[in-house]
């Protein structure tokens, strides 16, 4: 199978391009992304200014990284559910309902790490 690297370079940037329309997309329209986003950025700065081993600070980036990750997902489930249906249903509400709670899951994750970082 021969690599057609000019394909591929384009694939990738494809890729990204389709990547930031999404966080511009949902940074123009959620406000809970935009405060996840400055959450994340005080923890990034905090997390300079804390004395912590290269691994806890790789663990604490990282998990900032998924709350943002999950706040995207969600914001897609929502999206999704919305354009399918404007009726209020049981299920739709579940599907909304859970998309937030892995947001929440993951945040509290971040959190756990910060407070066994601080007490460790």
């Amino acid at each position: 199978m021969k690599l057609d690297i000019r394909a591929e370079l384009q694939r990738v940037a494809n890729t990204v391009l389709w990547s930031w329309q999404g966080w511009t997309a949902a940074w123009a329209s959620e406000k809970s992304l935009r405060q996840w986003s400055l959450v994340n950025v005080l923890s990034a700065l905090a997390c300079f200014m804390v004395e912590m081993t290269a691994g806890e600070r790789a663990l604490i980036l990282a998990l900032g990284l998924l709350i943002l990750a999950a706040e995207l997902m969600n914001t897609a489930l929502e999206e999704v559910v919305d354009y399918l249906s404007t009726d209020r249903h049981p299920r739709a509400k579940k599907a909304k309902d859970c998309g937030s709670a892995a947001v929440a899951l993951t945040a509290m994750a971040g959190g756990l790490a910060w407070v066994v970082v601080l007490i460790g």
